[in-house]
């Protein structure tokens, strides 16, 4: 087990899940809630949940709930529970500096026409080309805009403060483009209200799935620019879903929280997640406070794992 509770300057180590609040969680995200609730814990730091609420299409209060319902019926608890939809005024606070520091532009691409200009990145999109770069904010600033805006990185490197090697040294700008900071239907995007929650929350330590690693140095981007500090990241394995004559890709849709719930109890769907970690060497009944006293970072599996739902259970 961890020892070290605290930062170098005394202060009480902070992690936080984050899931989005657009459905009902899967193995993926539990394995997810788990391993960030252990490390904060093993560390005797706090953890906050954070419920990612923003999207008006695909969010939802009953989405929020039954997360956080599914969430303690796994055994987790949480120092605080948020939701990103009531930080709208940080959000705003942040592109008003971007404004004032002359980074932000409107943009009036459309995905396919990104998709015809532009060159792939490694996550399966497209790197934008700044065809907007040059336009200007409307008279009133960025609140009077209908269009996405976008914000202008410095072409320069960006190393990551991370505990894995999932992290690339990057030029976010050159690699990926300029992201969009808000979207076309007024709401925060990602990346800026990732940086600004976590700033907000105090946040020290962000433990997340690899999937996100290839976008941490963006943050880390936005970070500097707003003058936010930067946490120690740690990105884990993912749980892949194996069906017959598919591609591997992120175990969510064959399975959600309240099917897993009609087969297994919270201690056993826990061991069974602990074994795809490789904390335990086989299944049995656990809670996630009885992880802890062997909980090491070096125990956890470092390559994905495959698994498959078979409509009774789940199979490694």
């Amino acid at each position: 087990m961890l020892t070290h509770a605290t930062q170098g300057d005394g202060a009480v180590d902070v992690g936080r899940f984050a899931p989005s609040s657009t459905g009902r969680a899967h193995p993926g995200t539990l394995l997810a809630a788990l391993l960030c609730w252990l490390d904060a814990r093993s560390r005797g730091g706090s953890i906050r949940l954070r419920l990612e609420d923003l999207d008006p299409q695909r969010a939802s209060s009953s989405h929020s709930r039954d997360l956080v319902d599914d969430l303690a019926w796994l055994g987790l608890d949480w120092d605080a529970v948020e939701f990103q939809s009531e930080a709208s005024e940080a959000h705003a606070k942040a592109l008003d500096l971007l404004e004032v520091s002359g980074r932000l532009y409107p943009c009036e691409c459309s995905r396919s026409q990104i998709a015809a200009d532009a060159a792939r990145v490694p996550d399966g999109g497209f790197r934008y080309p700044g065809r907007c770069l040059g336009r200007a904010l409307p008279a009133g600033g960025w609140r009077k805009s209908s269009e996405s805006l976008r914000v202008r990185l410095d072409d320069s490197e960006v190393a990551v403060p991370s505990e894995d090697a999932s992290v690339p040294v990057s030029y976010p700008r050159r690699d990926f483009g300029d992201p969009v900071v808000r979207r076309r239907d007024g709401v925060a995007a990602y990346h800026l209200a990732s940086v600004v929650d976590d700033a907000n929350g105090g946040v020290t330590r962000v433990v997340r799935g690899r999937d996100l690693a290839l976008h941490t140095p963006t943050q880390v981007a936005l970070q500097r620019l707003l003058d936010l500090p930067t946490p120690v990241y740690r990105h884990h394995l993912l749980l892949l879903e194996r069906r017959e004559g598919a591609k591997l890709a992120k175990f969510h849709g064959a399975v959600s929280a309240d099917e897993l719930r009609g087969v297994y109890s919270g201690p056993a769907l826990c061991g069974l997640l602990a074994v795809a970690a490789g904390l335990l060497p086989e299944a049995r009944e656990v809670a996630p406070a009885e992880l802890l006293a062997d909980f090491e970072w070096s125990r956890v599996r470092s390559v994905d794992r495959e698994l498959a739902w078979t409509g009774s259970e789940l199979e490694f």
